[in-house]
C-alpha cells in the first residue's frame, strides 16, 4: 500500500532524491502528475506529485512554498529533481503531458526528456482508433480490473477533491495552495498518482516495438508543442487524437497491435 510524504523543506527535498538513486528503469519506477491554479506557464503549479514504484512512496512536493529550489536542490550526490526530469535515460510516466510540461517549462524553463505518455499508450493499444483520445478517469475506471468497493473509493475520494475545486461545483483551484493541506486535497493528489504503474502494465505488455516507437516519437512531439509560444492546452483540441491514429489505422502499422 503507498504511503505519502508532504515535502515543503529544501532538506526534505535533499533527502528524497537520495531515495531515488539507483533505482529501476524497466519498468520505470517514476510516475508523476501535477495540480495548480490554471496549470500551465500562464497560471501556476502548487502541487508536484511523484510516484516511486519499488518503494510504494508517494511525494507530495510543494511548489507553492518550495518555487524554484523544489527543482534545483541537490540530494548529497549533486542530482536535482530538474536533473532527473531532464534526463533521457531515467524513465518518467505521465498521463497527458502536454500541460504539465506547458508549466514546468514557462515557469522553470525544465525542458522533459525520458517521459512515457500513458494517453498515447493507450490510445496506441486501442484496436479501434479514435477520433478522441480517452481521459484519466475512465482509463482507471475500464482498464484496471478494480472491485466494486475499490471503485467506490476512488470515486468517493474524487468526488471529495472536484468539491473543493472544481469551479464548475462551486470550488477554487486556490485549494491547492492553502496550508496545511487539507485531508480530502491530499488523498485526491495522491490517489491517481499511485494507479499510473498498474495502468502503465496494462497498455505496455500491448505494445509492439513500432507502437513503442511510435508514442515515444509522439510524446516528444507533445513536449515539442508546449514550448511554443503559440500552444493553448484549453479547448476542445485538447481532445483529439493526434492527426496519425485518428481516422483508422495507419498502413505502416498495419498487423502490429500484439
Amino acid at each position: 500500500m503507498a504511503t505519502t510524504q508532504f515535502i515543503d523543506t529544501k532538506e526534505a527535498v535533499a533527502s528524497m532524491l537520495d531515495t531515488l538513486e539507483r533505482l529501476s528503469t524497466s519498468p520505470p519506477s517514476l510516475y508523476i502528475d501535477l495540480e495548480g491554479v490554471y496549470l500551465s506557464r500562464h497560471g501556476s503549479i502548487s502541487i508536484f506529485q511523484l510516484h516511486v514504484l519499488p518503494t510504494s512512496q508517494t511525494y507530495l512536493i510543494d511548489i507553492h512554498t518550495l518555487g524554484s529550489d523544489a527543482f534545483s536542490t541537490p540530494g548529497t550526490q549533486g542530482h536535482t529533481l530538474k536533473d532527473i526530469l531532464e534526463s533521457e535515460t531515467t524513465p518518467k510516466v505521465i498521463f497527458d503531458v502536454r500541460n504539465d510540461s506547458d508549466a514546468l517549462f514557462g515557469h522553470y524553463q525544465i525542458n522533459l526528456r525520458g517521459m512515457q505518455d500513458l494517453q498515447l499508450m493507450e490510445l496506441a493499444t486501442s484496436p479501434a482508433r479514435k477520433q478522441y483520445l480517452r481521459g484519466l478517469s475512465k482509463c482507471i475506471e475500464w482498464d484496471l480490473g478494480l472491485g466494486r468497493s475499490e471503485v467506490a473509493e476512488w470515486k468517493r475520494v474524487k468526488e471529495n477533491g472536484l468539491r473543493l475545486f472544481a469551479p464548475e461545483r462551486g470550488g477554487s483551484y486556490e485549494v491547492f495552495n492553502v496550508r496545511p493541506l487539507s485531508e480530502e486535497i491530499r488523498l485526491y493528489c495522491s490517489q491517481d498518482v499511485a494507479f499510473l504503474p498498474r495502468l502503465w502494465a496494462h497498455y505496455d505488455r500491448k505494445l509492439t516495438p513500432l507502437f513503442r516507437e511510435s508514442v515515444q516519437s509522439a510524446t516528444r512531439d507533445r513536449v515539442a508543442v508546449s514550448q511554443t509560444a503559440t500552444y493553448n492546452g484549453k479547448g476542445k483540441h485538447m481532445a483529439l487524437a493526434p492527426d496519425i491514429w485518428s481516422g483508422g489505422v495507419p498502413d505502416t502499422f498495419k498487423g502490429q497491435w500484439f
